[in-house]
């Protein structure tokens, strides 16, 4: 019986029974495959595992994704407005073209209906990135967010741009065809720009050259992606995604376009018949408006790229009201989130208005947006969220102003013994 074993061995690999921690014969037991091997296809089936049945999307209206994204996001209503018809319009398509393939309508699919890529142009924390990854929220579809100053062109160190689709990929669990219908925002598009209008002699690998490479995964394309990631090799397997029905949303800051487009509309303003603006005027401007495609190029993205994003949606700077809502009122709002947290340690939690009002002023003076208001109030509640679980008779806790602005080393602090008499006022 043992020497009848000794000659047994993998079906696929051929090690033999002796050298395998286990061996597994299949129901005639006339074939046998090793744990190893197992995990070997286990692997390929998980990298190669497509979605053979594709099905609509659940679609609302633009108005109904507004209203989602309201929850959400506090101000930008016209950005909403834009990208809410902007992403209904592109999934809409995508399920049109489902429906007349399955039906066969040649003489509907005789009008193709092309995808729209979105450019977001606003300062930093004004709500780019979240809008883009709420949006995917809403839709119930995969959502992967990049920074283009990481992207290199092909050969370079760096990122290659289908590491982009990649986290995508991932995202969506390995599920291509569930990928290929995903949203990708890509931040920080304007640090790629050209870094001069001069021909230049050496290669720009992080700028016109990420260009170059992101313009066909942004239009239409079947990509070859690294199922690990890094660098292609001639010899490596790749996860094949068609990139037609994936929305790109490309966002940055653009600091100094509007000067740019001030100045071509200053420009085209002279004559007998020019209407004169007063630079006060200009100031009051919504630049985004007066946005043309000739002003992106003029800042250093090449024609190419720019009439793949035809799509442009303005976001705001973010005044000391805003900051306060963006504070207070969304669901999951900084201020919701902090009283939940000392709520867990049996502690209530309040923040006075004046209190609010000094992290809004703060992230002001710093020019951070709403991105600076969590690193405010981390900064302020370091030492409550250190000392608060280690003392149980705390019941409530009021923060204002002065131990936000630092001069109050203290806020306020009810504890359990004591009597309402005896409390601090809160």
């Amino acid at each position: 019986m043992k020497e009848n074993e000794k000659d047994l061995f993998c079906s696929f690999c051929g090690k033999p029974q002796n050298l395998a921690k286990r061996l597994i014969a299949s129901p005639d037991g006339n074939s046998f495959i090793c744990d190893e091997c197992v995990d070997i296809c286990r692997d390929i089936i998980k990298e190669d595992k497509v979605t053979t049945v594709e099905t609509t999307i659940d679609l609302p209206t633009p108005k109904q994704i507004k209203e989602k994204l309201d929850e959400y996001i506090v101000g930008q209503d016209e950005a909403k407005r834009v990208l809410s018809v902007a992403v209904y319009n592109h999934y809409k398509r995508i399920n049109y073209n489902l429906v007349a393939r399955k039906e066969k309508e040649e003489k509907d699919l005789s009008i193709e209906l092309e995808k729209s890529n979105i450019l977001m142009v606003g300062p930093t924390g004004s709500g780019k990135t979240l809008l883009a990854r709420t949006l995917a929220k809403i839709l119930k579809v995969p959502f992967a967010s990049a920074d283009a100053t990481t992207l290199t062109e092909a050969g370079y160190v760096g990122d290659d741009v289908e590491n982009i689709l990649l986290k995508l990929i991932q995202n969506a669990d390995y599920d291509i065809a569930k990928a290929q219908r995903g949203i990708i925002y890509v931040d920080e598009i304007d640090k790629i720009a050209r870094k001069t209008q001069n021909v230049s002699i050496t290669r720009d690998v992080s700028g016109e050259g990420v260009q170059q490479a992101l313009l066909k995964i942004i239009e239409s394309t079947v990509a070859s992606v690294p199922p690990q990631g890094g660098r292609k090799h001639p010899h490596q397997e790749m996860l094949q995604i068609d990139t037609t029905n994936i929305l790109f949303i490309c966002g940055g800051a653009f600091v100094g376009l509007n000067d740019i487009i001030q100045k071509r509309m200053n420009d085209s303003s002279i004559g007998f018949n020019a209407d004169v603006k007063t630079k006060v005027e200009n100031s009051q401007i919504n630049f985004v408006k007066h946005l043309q495609p000739q002003d992106l190029i003029k800042f250093g993205l090449i024609p190419e790229f720019v009439g793949r994003l035809p799509v442009v949606v303005g976001l705001n700077d973010l005044n000391e009201n805003a900051l306060i809502r963006i504070l207070t009122e969304p669901k999951n709002s900084i201020i919701k989130q902090y009283k939940k947290m000392f709520k867990i340690d049996e502690v209530d939690l309040n923040f006075e208005p004046d209190a609010i009002r000094a992290v809004a002023q703060k992230a002001l003076e710093l020019k951070t947006g709403a991105r600076g208001l969590r690193t405010i109030l981390e900064g302020s509640m370091l030492e409550l969220m250190y000392e608060t679980p280690s003392d149980s008779q705390i019941q409530k806790i009021t923060i204002n102003a002065d131990y936000i602005n630092g001069k109050n080393p203290k806020p306020l602090v009810v504890r359990k013994q004591d009597s309402v008499s005896h409390e601090e006022v809160v």
